[in-house]
């Protein structure tokens, strides 16, 4: 990233996400990265949720409040405002990975703090994954 929070999107990843694409606050510390057909998707799922329950409102508020549309420009960068860099700690160093239907941008440091063996172990997420009928 550079100093005007200017960023690279992976040749691969941009051809996922399109010319334009919108990019929120997301789980875990990250930023989230939607193309405009897997947000719009993503939307309409949070329309469903009940308005009369407090969790659900917080839930869309925090989706919503920080997206915005972001464009890729003839270099392959786009342009991440200050309020997203600062929500996820993006400094220099930032890893962008393809997580299903979504991007994620993460602070290099968070992210090697996360996918850590520490942290992160496939044979216990496999485990908690039976309890979602996976």
């Amino acid at each position: 990233m550079d100093t005007k929070g200017r960023v690279i999107m992976p040749v691969k990843l941009r051809e996922d996400i399109g010319e334009k694409f919108i990019v929120t606050k997301g789980l875990d510390g990250c930023l989230f990265a939607y193309s405009k057909v897997e947000w719009n998707n993503f939307e309409e799922k949070l329309k469903t949720l009940p308005l009369t329950n407090k969790n659900a409102r917080d839930f869309v508020r925090f989706f919503l409040s920080g997206a915005i549309e972001c464009e890729i420009d003839k270099q392959g960068r786009f342009l991440i405002p200050g309020n997203l860099r600062t929500y996820a700690t993006l400094e220099k160093e930032i890893v962008i990975i393809g997580v299903g239907t979504r991007i994620e941008i993460w602070n290099k440091q968070q992210w090697q703090k996360y996918s850590s063996d520490e942290n992160i172990s496939a044979d216990e997420i496999a485990e908690n994954m039976t309890m979602l009928g996976i």
